[in-house]
């Protein structure tokens, strides 16, 4: 059974390398999937779900929560529900058999199934070239703004990371492989890639 995680700064073109692995394995890719289920199971709006389910727990609570006693709100309650609901989902689709799954700390959550963990980066700017041309069309941000865009979604994905592990999001000793598209198209780093799963796992 092969278990792929990819993590990814934003703009780097992770969830199409993950996509276009998943397609040469012949295999499942959970990406969105992920909170499109959760959403069903929670009966949630599934923008909703997206924007709580990365997020750190903590960016919940309010600055005050230290100078006395708190009562957790729904909102908190509910947030930690879909964190809840989406780590249980995650191990479930894991344990059903070889997929991949892109961003969620997948590869912290299945450690005892011992996935191969990818991180992919890029510059800024090739970072910013994959992101304006994938942007939606009234999108329109300036390179200045697409960068913040960047910076504060990479982010949040390490301080969501932060909560399961002490290995920092981004940190090659944390990742079996990493991966650098600066200046280069996914789609002919894959058999390289694949060659060097597979020498991996058959040496595990």
């Amino acid at each position: 059974m092969r278990i792929i995680t990819i993590s990814r700064e934003f703009g780097s073109g992770g969830r199409e390398l993950g996509k276009r692995l998943a397609e040469e394995l012949g295999v499942p890719c959970y990406d969105q999937q992920i909170i499109e289920m959760v959403a069903e199971k929670e009966n949630l709006d599934k923008t909703y779900v997206s924007n709580v389910a990365g997020q750190n727990i903590s960016a919940f609570y309010p600055s005050t929560i230290a100078r006395g006693f708190y009562r957790p709100n729904y909102s908190i309650m509910q947030s930690t529900q879909i964190m809840a609901s989406q780590h249980d989902l995650i191990r479930k689709l894991a344990s059903e058999g070889s997929c991949v799954i892109i961003g969620r700390a997948a590869d912290v959550i299945l450690a005892d199934q011992k996935p191969f963990s990818i991180f992919v980066c890029a510059d800024e700017e090739s970072k910013l070239k994959r992101c304006h041309a994938r942007a939606k069309a009234d999108e329109n941000l300036t390179d200045r703004e697409m960068l913040r865009k960047c910076r504060d979604i990479d982010k949040r994905r390490a301080s969501y990371r932060k909560m399961f592990t002490d290995k920092k999001w981004g940190e090659a000793s944390g990742y079996h492989l990493c991966v650098n598209t600066s200046g280069k198209e996914i789609k002919p780093l894959v058999s390289g890639i694949l060659e060097y799963i597979e020498r991996w796992y058959s040496e595990e």
